[in-house]
């Protein structure tokens, strides 16, 4: 199962045990938010649902990881002819997010998947062993083209050794 969720006027495509890196959020490392701005939920076995603008009774839960800041973006403003030229740097503030769960009309997605691991699934029989045995490609012989350092003449072995 996964969602579409809306955080800090971006949007994220979350699955179970996902990690996102998502705008600062308000939380400690440990503590559990839920994401309310559902905007689509799919892969439920049945057609995507897509919200007007949210999903009604979707929620994604996500554990907080750590807060950090991103990389540092240089900000350069010129003006040519004027000597007027600014530079300066910007580095955003994230949260990194795990995606712990997503909830649907008070299903749960994580619930569902250990469901479906617990129960056996029906195998086939295995498959039956060629009775040919295959020839390693170092056997077989194939003409290769001429690269660049091939290309010209063998170089003739002196018998003379240089000292």
């Amino acid at each position: 199962m996964y969602a579409i969720v809306e955080t800090g006027g971006k949007q994220y495509r979350v699955q179970l045990g996902d990690t996102v890196a998502v705008e600062r959020l308000s939380g400690e490392p440990g503590e559990t938010l839920d994401l309310q701005r559902v905007l689509l939920v799919g892969g439920t076995g049945e057609s995507p649902r897509v919200g007007s603008p949210g999903v009604d009774g979707a929620v994604v839960r996500a554990e907080v990881l750590e807060h950090f800041r991103g990389a540092k973006i240089v900000v350069f403003r010129y003006k040519s002819k004027v000597r007027y030229r600014r530079k300066t740097g910007h580095r955003q503030s994230l949260t990194r997010l795990r995606i712990q769960d997503i909830v649907l009309d008070g299903e749960s997605a994580a619930e569902r998947a250990e469901a479906s691991v617990a129960v056996p699934v029906a195998t086939t029989a295995p498959a039956v062993a060629s009775t040919e045995t295959p020839v390693p490609a170092a056997a077989e012989e194939v003409a290769l083209p001429a690269s660049a350092g091939e290309a010209g003449p063998e170089p003739e072995e002196d018998d003379t050794s240089r000292a």
